[in-house]
């Protein structure tokens, strides 16, 4: 069995998660939902939704961000619409044609015409 490992945390870590707990536990108690309702459609334990409405640090961040997503905390500033995938890769490709040619990473082209 692996030891645990004891960490620390920055005081903002510690203000966001506490932040984010609140804002997620005031959510779901304005959607009249129990804390087993919103266990049960994260796929998660109703022990560790507790967890997270409490603050642990040790919650997994997709758990956490998966109830945050279904009691309707909005994670990010930005529209849905706004945030798609294509958009990501040209900001990508725009920064990466600031770095000098050999910081960039080659890329092969894959012939998968069959």
């Amino acid at each position: 069995m692996p030891k645990s490992v004891t960490r620390s945390y920055s005081r903002f870590t510690g203000e966001a998660i506490t932040l984010l707990a609140g804002l997620i536990r005031a959510a779901r108690l304005a959607r009249k939902l129990t804390a087993q309702e919103v266990a049960e459609r994260a796929g998660i334990s109703r022990s560790m939704f507790q967890r997270i409405e409490k603050g642990d640090l040790k919650c997994e961040i997709g758990a956490v961000f998966e109830v945050a997503n279904i009691v309707g905390v909005n994670l990010f500033d930005a529209e849905p619409s706004s945030f798609t995938l294509a958009r990501h890769i040209q900001q990508t490709e725009e920064k990466l044609t600031l770095l000098p040619q050999k910081a960039r990473k080659k890329t092969k082209v894959v012939d998968d015409d069959f």
